[in-house]
């Protein structure tokens, strides 16, 4: 039998590494689908000359991009066989990723735990994307939830991993060079900077974009995200096709554009959870918070953590995450991540 129908829950044990197939090298056409995909604005990843005046050599890709490279790397060995992605946590992006580099992936299982069902499980994995040099440009740790492959077999003994509830500012990886100092705010899109933010502030994107089904299934094959609840109508009891969690990460994150506008490099994802699933139809609204704030050595840059929240157009009170202990029904995503912001 040549062919393979992914791990199924049983199949993970804590401690296994594995090495993720098809290396992918990233070309400038990534960038130009993300942006068609998305409403990407940044001028740090739209512009060469506004690179090069903040101290880099070029535009490097959307830090997303790396991110949904790397993550769909791992879906073939991890997630093919998921109910749904869960969370994720302790990300950092460590270099910035050119278009040139060749990214593959690796991921070591930190935690398996069987749901009360028994027909399915946790499973914790540390993933890592490293260039063709052998560095590692970031890594993240995620939580999946697996089916079993036959709901008699024995439950592993549960292991959780205890997590950082966020990274430490002086643990962020600022890239070499990078300077704020001569930063264009005209050519940037908007006059706020890092002073004119406080901790506690709730930011209204007030855009929204409906997701279309052709649009995820383009975004969900660039990305090489074989995960089958994706693509088989049949995988659900409801007949939908779920909707990649990333591409609402990405879409939220293209949508705070209107209010963060120099919020311009992610480095780090404290964590984060698909609160609810995203189907095609559903419009999509986002708004942050400030949760806090820091300064970095690097000269003219200031560190911003925002809690970025999507929520469901007109299915309830934006503002209201949670109901009896739960996220509100409404809420499709909540996600806690550090980045650079000019002084």
């Amino acid at each position: 039998m040549k062919t393979n129908a992914g791990r199924f829950f049983e199949d993970y044990r804590v401690g296994q590494v594995i090495d993720h197939a098809v290396p992918r090298t990233i070309s400038g056409g990534e960038r130009a689908l993300y942006h068609a995909l998305y409403p990407a604005r940044g001028a740090l990843y739209s512009s060469d000359a506004f690179a090069r005046a903040c101290g880099l050599a070029a535009s490097p890709v959307d830090d997303l991009v790396a991110f949904h490279v790397v993550f769909g790397k791992t879906v073939p060995d991890i997630s093919i066989n998921a109910v749904a992605n869960l969370g994720y946590a302790e990300g950092r992006w460590r270099k910035p990723v050119w278009p040139g580099d060749t990214l593959r992936a690796r991921s070591e299982v930190i935690g398996v735990k069987e749901n009360s069902n028994g027909t399915s499980g946790v499973v914790w994995v540390r993933s890592q994307g490293i260039d063709q040099t052998g560095e590692t440009v970031m890594d993240y740790v995620r939580w999946v939830m697996v089916r079993k492959r036959d709901a008699a077999s024995p439950a592993p003994e549960p292991v959780v991993p205890q997590l950082a509830p966020a990274v430490a500012a002086a643990d962020l990886a600022i890239p070499a060079g990078l300077d704020f100092t001569g930063y264009d705010f005209t050519l940037a899109g908007e006059p706020h900077r890092w002073g004119d933010y406080a901790v506690g502030e709730v930011i209204d994107h007030v855009d929204g974009v409906t997701i279309e089904e052709a649009e995820h299934m383009l975004a969900t094959r660039l990305w090489q995200n074989t995960a089958k609840v994706h693509f088989d109508a049949t995988f659900r009891e409801d007949g939908k096709r779920l909707i990649y969690g990333g591409h609402v990460i990405s879409m939220a994150r293209a949508l705070s554009f209107n209010g963060l506008a120099n919020a311009q490099m992610i480095v780090a994802l404290n964590g984060g959870a698909h609160a609810n699933p995203c189907f095609a139809g559903d419009t999509v609204k986002a708004w942050s918070e400030v949760l806090d704030k820091a300064p970095t050595a690097a000269p003219g840059v200031g560190a911003i953590r925002l809690r970025l929240v999507a929520v469901k157009a007109g299915a309830g009170d934006p503002l209201t995450l949670k109901e009896g202990g739960k996220y509100a029904p409404h809420v499709l995503l909540d996600l806690d991540y550090w980045a650079l912001m000019p002084l």
